[in-house]
């Protein structure tokens, strides 16, 4: 069986993100979702690592389950027992890097993982030193990104820092606001130290694919999850042990034991189109060309977004698969599946006693929406199978994100629902 991992998180003590998002409750929810590895996630901030040294312990080198005495805080949360599975820990955190470099203010957003807790506590001293780290779980630091790397790796050449969410305009490694146009230009001399790059909500394989610079990183996927529902809105799939070395070994030597990505359609990303959010302005690159990247309704300059930026740097043709290419799926979370088709709001209670009533009958979230015979689902409810089934063969109807406004994915016409009205079991 893979080992599916969300390695990009956080937790309570980050800016905007639920008060949920405490161990116990991420641990049920990655239960519910089917995740086997997760990120500790922020644990730079004070205050969260002190609860990530008394509430985890090591069950294997470099990962960590839940003590079993602070698990009933999550007992508002009732995981079926289809769902039920050990959920374990890697030390992993984001950072935010505020530079200048050249001509230009650098705005990046980095991933790094670390062996033990042990590590961490020594990462947070160097920290402490440069930057406030007590005032939020995803720390702004003044760090040039080659300068950061640097001190890490004279921590622990076990540290491995990956370039987050890559293309996202604001605050990414190949951002259009204030990004790189290489890794090496990025990293400089250390560039080598660098062997995974995660894609973000708004770009796929195929669109990164584009780019023969990007063919030696290994491509990965996570959440970055605000929320507990929100894990696993996309992860990483290894064909390795559940421990830290092998998940390292596998991103930095043997790429064949990385598996692929669950991935969004990434036209849902809230910046995979151009335009302007205030506006209602959502644009294809080459209507913003067309208009030299001003709104033609007010002269504001337009936010530009991944697959722009993707276009720009791109030297192949989109559904080029280099040789070192790993396989992915694309998936729409089954909260808003059944969002669609009951027609009322994810968070209602009609869809969350369905979703969970679906997870009781066939089990976790990854396995519904990727593995689960479509035959299996058709018996529970036809219209649950006939979604999912629509899905995993890319028949969806998108309407694109653009800056910061989610895009929209549908499985479904207008009124096309109606004829399936009748075979409903489930619902």
């Amino acid at each position: 069986m893979p080992l599916i991992t969300d390695l990009h998180i956080h937790s309570r003590f980050s800016r905007a993100c639920s008060r949920s998002l405490d161990l116990p409750h991420i641990e049920a929810w990655c239960q519910l979702k089917g995740i086997d590895l997760v990120a500790t996630s922020d644990f730079t901030h004070p205050t969260w690592f002190k609860e990530l040294t008394e509430q985890l312990i090591e069950v294997d080198e470099g990962v960590y389950e839940v003590r079993d005495e602070f698990r009933e805080m999550a007992a508002d949360v009732i995981v079926p027992s289809s769902c039920v599975r050990p959920v374990r820990f890697l030390c992993s955190t984001e950072v935010s890097l505020i530079y200048k470099r050249g001509d230009k203010v650098r705005k990046v957003h980095h991933v790094i993982l670390a062996p033990n807790l042990e590590t961490v506590a020594l990462i947070n001293v160097e920290l402490d030193k440069r930057g406030n780290i007590k005032s939020d779980g995803r720390p702004i630091l003044g760090l040039d990104s080659e300068e950061l790397l640097k001190i890490l790796l004279d921590i622990s050449p076990d540290i491995q820092m990956i370039p987050a969410h890559v293309w996202t305009p604001w605050f990414a490694i190949f951002g259009s606001k204030s990004g790189f146009d290489s890794v090496e230009e990025c990293f400089g001399e250390l560039s080598d130290h660098i062997c995974a790059l995660e894609t973000g909500l708004s770009s796929d394989p195929l669109m990164n694919w584009r780019l023969s610079q990007l063919d030696k990183y290994v491509l990965v996927s996570s959440s970055d999850a605000h929320s507990p529902s929100k894990l696993g809105r996309e992860a990483t799939l290894f064909d390795t042990e559940c421990t830290y070395p092998a998940v390292l070994n596998a991103l930095r030597h043997d790429h064949s034991k990385v598996l692929g990505t669950i991935e969004f359609f990434p036209e849902e990303g809230k910046y995979h189109a151009d335009g302007l959010r205030a506006e209602k302005l959502c644009l294809e690159p080459d209507e913003t060309l067309a208009c030299d990247g001003i709104s033609p309704r007010t002269g504001k300059k337009i936010t530009v977004g991944v697959l722009h930026r993707v276009n720009k740097l791109a030297d192949r043709k989109m559904g080029t698969r280099p040789d070192s290419a790993r396989d992915f799926w694309h998936i729409i979370p089954l909260v808003e599946i059944v969002s669609e088709i009951l027609g009322v709001g994810v968070a209602s209670k009609r869809v969350q006693s369905s979703y969970f009533s679906l997870l009781k009958k066939i089990g976790p979230e990854f396995y519904i929406l990727k593995d689960a015979p479509i035959e299996d689902l058709m018996a529970v409810d036809p219209r649950v199978g006939e979604a999912i089934a629509r899905m995993r063969d890319g028949k969806v109807i998108v309407q694109p994100g653009y800056d910061g406004e989610f895009g929209v994915v549908k499985l479904f016409k207008p009124n096309e629902l109606r004829n399936h009205g009748s075979q409903a079991k489930l619902f």
